[in-house]
């Protein structure tokens, strides 16, 4: 027999909801809609609440599947893409690459006390009021699989660009297991809801893989075919969801497919990266707000390149007739020193190095002032050394190619975290 509800705000915890409800419900669903005709999607059909029209959500996927297919099977295919992670670095410069190119763009964003929209505010149609235009948000998260099969059911994306993630590697090490549930399985959840939905002919799916995964380095330069060997619980779930998705495109037929990204920046980039936190702290130097600050691994080599370069490639990868996985590099290596040496060089100043390991400072050529410090807090337990991209697969087969210079890249940071900084100096 069926299990009647009160319909509150606590039961809505349990259940994906439609497009208008009551004021309760609104706490959590943030619906400016009225209560008539609501519309409930639950896990279970068994399950009945009171005062609404309940849909399978099994069965509404399905019949939007069969729409999605048959728009798909023209001429054209549509273009809607679903962007986790949208309010990242890389989410926002790839949904403003998609607009410019006439998509439907969503995201999903997960719920919190504040707004973290910064990156895509001048993406709403009126940035004053977040109204929406061409792009749309959507909360959601990996770590809710009835969410995903929701949101996916109801935009119906032709294109589904996978860049949540808990992404910083020291940070893995004290939440392994977080990491590994949004990481790895979240993106299987992602997947399993494309599938649920019966739409694993119609959409395309890109996976933000990383250079995290080769990891202690088996091979130089890395390519597609170099072997795997991960050092931290991020590039370990991160090998999962490489893996997860391969085995879609085999098991399914599924256009499925990983962009391993190497090492990425931008004036966007998260302030608890070591490359924004040169920057951030160089400009801060300059302006006489700070004289020091402190970083780990002073002779890390990586392979940097621009994150608009880099989302370009995602979605050429995505525009191929083929699935296929590529590497997207620069090809060029640079340590954390030659970093924060051309940062310096920008504002005039001039770092040479004394010391050694974590008595290591680095020291204003000109002044004499230490600028930066080692500090062991910063260090891996287990450190990648050195990582350099092979691209000439993805210049073969994509026609791409880095446009920003390692010189141009670290500039443009320096610059906007000037401009940041004469503002507000505790920004």
């Amino acid at each position: 027999m069926p299990v009647t509800l009160p319909v509150t705000s606590s039961t809505l915890l349990c259940w994906c909801v439609g497009s208008k409800l009551t004021d309760a419900e609104k706490v959590f669903c943030h619906s400016g809609l009225s209560a008539s005709n609501a519309h409930i999607l639950c896990a279970s059909p068994s399950i009945q609440l009171p005062g609404r029209h309940q849909t399978s959500l099994m069965a509404q996927c399905g019949e939007n599947a069969g729409t999605s297919n048959a728009v798909n099977g023209g001429q054209q295919r549509r273009k809607v893409a679903l962007i986790t992670g949208i309010t990242g670095q890389d989410g926002s410069y790839l949904a403003e690459l998609l607009l410019s190119k006439g998509y439907e763009v969503h995201g999903i964003i997960r719920r919190s006390s504040s707004f973290n929209t910064g990156r895509i505010e001048h993406l709403y149609k009126n940035p004053q009021t977040h109204s929406e235009g061409n792009m749309k948000l959507h909360y959601g998260d990996l770590t809710d699989s009835m969410c995903l099969m929701k949101i996916i059911s109801e935009t119906r994306p032709s294109e589904v660009y996978n860049l949540a993630a808990q992404s910083h590697v020291k940070v893995s090490f004290d939440l392994a297991e977080y990491t590994a549930n949004v990481d790895g399985v979240g993106t299987l959840r992602l997947l399993d809801a494309i599938k649920t939905c019966n739409m694993t002919d119609s959409v395309r799916f890109y996976q933000a893989s990383t250079s995290e995964l080769y990891g202690k380095v088996q091979e130089i330069p890395q390519r597609e075919t170099t072997v795997f060997y991960p050092r931290s619980p991020y590039g370990v779930a991160k090998l999962y969801a490489y893996w997860i998705v391969v085995n879609f495109r085999e098991a399914y037929n599924m256009f499925a497919v990983n962009g391993i990204l190497f090492n990425h920046e931008s004036p966007r980039r998260g302030e608890n990266f070591v490359t924004r936190k040169i920057s951030r702290s160089v400009a801060k130097i300059h302006l006489g707000q700070l004289e020091c600050f402190s970083l780990g691994n002073l002779d890390s080599k990586r392979d940097w390149g621009h994150a608009r370069d880099y989302v370009e490639a995602m979605w050429l990868i995505m525009q191929q007739d083929k699935p296929d996985d590529f590497v997207v590099a620069t090809g060029e290596v640079h340590s954390v020193k030659d970093f924060v040496e051309e940062a310096f060089k920008h504002v005039g100043k001039n770092i040479v190095w004394e010391g050694k390991d974590q008595m290591e400072i680095g020291r204003c050529k000109e002044t004499g002032v230490v600028h930066v410090r080692v500090d062991p807090k910063f260090f891996r337990p287990t450190e990648v050394e050195f990582l350099q991209g092979d691209n000439s697969k993805a210049q073969r087969v994509l026609g791409w190619k880095p446009k920003v210079t390692f010189e141009e890249l670290v500039k443009e940071m320096v610059d906007m975290d000037l401009e940041l900084m004469k503002k507000n100096p505790n920004a």
